[in-house]
């Protein structure tokens, strides 16, 4: 039986339709939060795992990353349903494999593109939420990084750029928006969900070897670590939490 640790609070999960997001919708429902799903092209999964989570009081929203208009509607919304939020997790987010070496693909246009989606979208999106944020209860705000922005080693050189950027702004909003929100940064390394168009899982398997946990993580894996900061790292912000199995090391 889950402890109901976040009985009350409502939690606004972007990128919450699929992969990371709906892992973390899932548990932290089960939790006793109300969920509110973010979604872009993926309203038909939102509502498919809107049927399916712990609990009522539940919902889902169109959260583009890129359409930065949207974000201050979609406070508005929430603050006329709500009053206020208590939890937001930056989950949602975008990428393409492009060999770091080359320069020709990753044109500064495409290197634009990802580091708005990415860095950009998580701004605008913290930036129209963090007045409901303040009105919370222990208010807490999850980034989803990568091991990416530390290593430079990712699926191309604007997405390892864009989760570094993220996590320094989180340094900053951390500084200035105690202490009524923390905010932490959970940095995986290749997780097992689609993320990553074309990755396979032998790849994965591969990759996850050649650590000292010797296990891939798991969309689930994210989950309980979003949970852990939320729910129990109380005297933690502006923090980074690694969880990959080791590979980093």
């Amino acid at each position: 039986m889950k402890s109901q640790v976040l009985e009350g609070k409502v939690a606004v999960v972007s990128g919450g339709s699929s992969g990371i997001g709906a892992a973390c919708a899932r548990l932290l429902a089960s939790e006793g939060a109300r969920v509110v799903i973010g979604y872009n092209g993926g309203r038909e999964r939102a509502e498919a795992l809107l049927s399916e989570i712990a609990g009522d009081g539940h919902t889902f929203a169109h959260i583009p990353l890129e359409d930065f208009p949207a974000h201050d509607t979609l406070a508005a919304d929430l603050e006329k349903r709500f009053g206020s939020i208590d939890v937001l997790v930056n989950s949602a987010g975008r990428t393409q494999r492009v060999p770091h070496q080359d320069l020709d693909r990753m044109t500064p246009s495409l290197f634009s593109d990802i580091l708005l989606a990415n860095a950009g979208g998580t701004f605008s999106l913290t930036r129209a939420l963090i007045p409901l944020l303040r009105k919370g209860r222990d208010s807490v705000v999850v980034n989803v990084s990568s091991v990416s922005a530390m290593t430079g080693s990712g699926s191309n050189i604007a997405y390892c750029a864009a989760k570094a950027a993220t996590e320094t702004m989180a340094l900053s909003f951390a500084r200035v928006f105690g202490p009524n929100v923390r905010f932490i940064n959970v940095a995986p390394a290749s997780v097992d969900t689609a993320f990553v168009a074309g990755r396979t899982r032998a790849e994965l398997e591969k990759k996850a070897a050649t650590t000292p946990l010797g296990r891939v993580v798991t969309p689930e894996d994210v989950a309980q670590a979003v949970f852990a900061c939320i729910a129990h790292l109380r005297t933690a912000t502006g923090s980074r939490v690694v969880i990959d199995g080791g590979f980093t090391l």
